[in-house]
């Protein structure tokens, strides 16, 4: 077997003794180092520049459960020897997953989906992406509650929550998963589901990357065609009609289950001008549902409707390499809170900009109770979310720019934004406590959000699993217990 140079591996020892034994273990194949096109590649496929410029003392690209169980073995029996767990790379902040002078555990090498027989339950590799499990089952003419942007990871999307199109029909993402194939910090390979290891089952839905590696996904199957498309644009002085819009659909006393709607806005701080549209998907094949005729009623720059499927509308376009910060809030339904909003927004963002310029997505997402309802319909989960909390929204501030000199001004700038529309919401009774993980910024704590009970239960279930708390001392990247 060919040995690697611990000088090659950078001055910590302790890593350098790692990467070599991973070496040893599972070959020049697996393991990959600065300077070889497999750790170029890798570099290259994440979605933030701050995730981009950390350079793990090298990569390892298992393609099994097993080499998974191996490798969380090594590493877990060596204090020092920090890790981070990548998989579709969409979380922006640096260290979520990648680290700097450490090991990086790509999971992308684990992508095979299957269906059962009676397909109920599709079987997800833990580094597949939505599209991957898309595009394989809508032959099958059946779906998952996934993410939106097939570009996303099946792996941190689910762990973290999950939006999807079906979510008012299924509830989040993670209230689908009827099992997870998990490596402990122990290296055990075991399953969690609502009969077996029941309290790591519900720990793993919101828990996030806390508890272990997922390696399998078992997600429940359902029927499903094509999905009735609307895209709209406005100009800026149809923004309280949209506002209404929304505010009517998302507070709707009972929610059409088949709903799914996004209002955004896009502020560019070079030319200082706003865009508005809205992505209007309804779950089923029917021209106009009624739910979205006042929305399409509002006078647009740009409609258009058609069907698809999910593994075509999925299939976004990658960005190109920006840095990016995710911030989030949640608050009850009201049109004339998000009218206050916007011009908090607009006198915030107006006459701020940075060399080489930056540019804002804001996103209005509803979380009616028809989604939170299923939490407990379905054995629970980690959230902290229920009807009792009312139909809500999520609001998600999203800058993208190209200059990493400007990475402090801009968070400065989104954490502050974020802060003034809590401090409004908050001032009309409008704030929630729950902050999604999935969009959460680093100086955020969306597990404290979830509420005293549920952080209580989930430190316990770690404390079961991981009693060295491997997956909080040795990953340190993500929102920790």
């Amino acid at each position: 077997m060919a040995q690697l140079s611990p000088i090659s591996l950078g001055s910590n020892a302790t890593v350098s003794t790692c990467c070599q034994r991973l070496f040893q273990e599972l070959g020049a194949s697996k393991v990959t180092l600065p300077g070889n096109a497999n750790y170029t590649a890798v570099q290259s496929s994440y979605w933030s520049l701050q995730e981009a410029d950390l350079s793990p003392a090298c990569i390892v690209i298992p393609d099994s459960a097993g080499d998974v169980s191996s490798v969380v073995s090594l590493i877990s029996g060596i204090d020092g020897c920090s890790f981070a767990i990548k998989g579709n790379t969409h979380a922006p902040a640096a260290g979520f997953a990648n680290i700097q002078d450490g090991i990086t555990i790509d999971m992308t090498g684990l992508k095979a989906v299957s269906l059962n027989t009676n397909r109920t339950v599709a079987s997800v590799g833990g580094g597949a992406s939505w599209l991957d499990v898309y595009a394989y089952l809508d032959p099958f003419n059946v779906s998952v509650a996934g993410g939106r942007n097939g570009l996303v990871g099946v792996g941190g999307l689910t762990l973290g929550g999950g939006i999807s199109h079906f979510a008012a029909r299924v509830g989040w993402a993670c209230d689908n998963a009827v099992n997870f194939e998990l490596v402990t910090a122990g290296g055990s390979i075991l399953n969690a589901n609502a009969t077996s290891n029941s309290d790591l089952f519900r720990a793993l839905k919101g828990g996030a990357n806390n508890f272990g590696i997922v390696t399998r996904f078992d997600l429940a199957a359902f029927t499903q065609g094509e999905l009735s498309v609307s895209t709209l644009a406005y100009s800026t002085d149809q923004i309280n009609a949209v506002f209404k819009a929304f505010s009517d659909i998302a507070g709707a006393p009972v929610f059409d289950p088949y709903t799914s709607l996004v209002t955004g806005f896009i502020f560019a701080a070079a030319s200082k001008s706003w865009t508005i549209g809205s992505s209007a998907v309804y779950t089923k094949a029917v021209a106009n549902p009624p739910v979205f005729r006042e929305l399409l009623a509002i006078p647009s720059l740009n409609k258009s409707t058609k069907f698809e499927r999910l593994s075509i509308l999925a299939n976004e376009s990658n960005t190109p390499p920006l840095n990016w910060l995710f911030w989030t809030g949640t608050y009850s339904v009201s049109a004339p809170l998000m009218s206050q909003m916007f011009d908090v927004m607009n006198e915030t963002l107006y006459n701020f900009n940075v060399p080489e310029g930056v540019t804002w997505s804001i996103a209005f997402e509803p979380l009616p109770t028809a989604i939170t309802k299923y939490g407990k319909e379905k054995g629970g989960n980690s959230l902290g979310t229920s009807p009792a909390d009312g139909n809500a929204f999520i609001v998600l501030i999203s800058p993208l720019w190209p200059s990493s000199a400007s990475n402090e001004a801009v968070a400065e700038i989104a954490r502050g934004l974020g802060s003034k529309i809590n401090a409004l919401a908050q001032s009309m009774g409008l704030l929630h406590r729950f902050e999604y993980l999935n969009y959460a910024d680093s100086s955020q704590d969306p597990i404290a959000s979830y509420g005293a009970k549920n952080v209580a239960r989930l430190r316990a279930t770690s404390g079961k699993y991981d009693p060295r708390g491997v997956f909080q001392k040795q990953v340190p990247g993500g929102f920790k217990l």
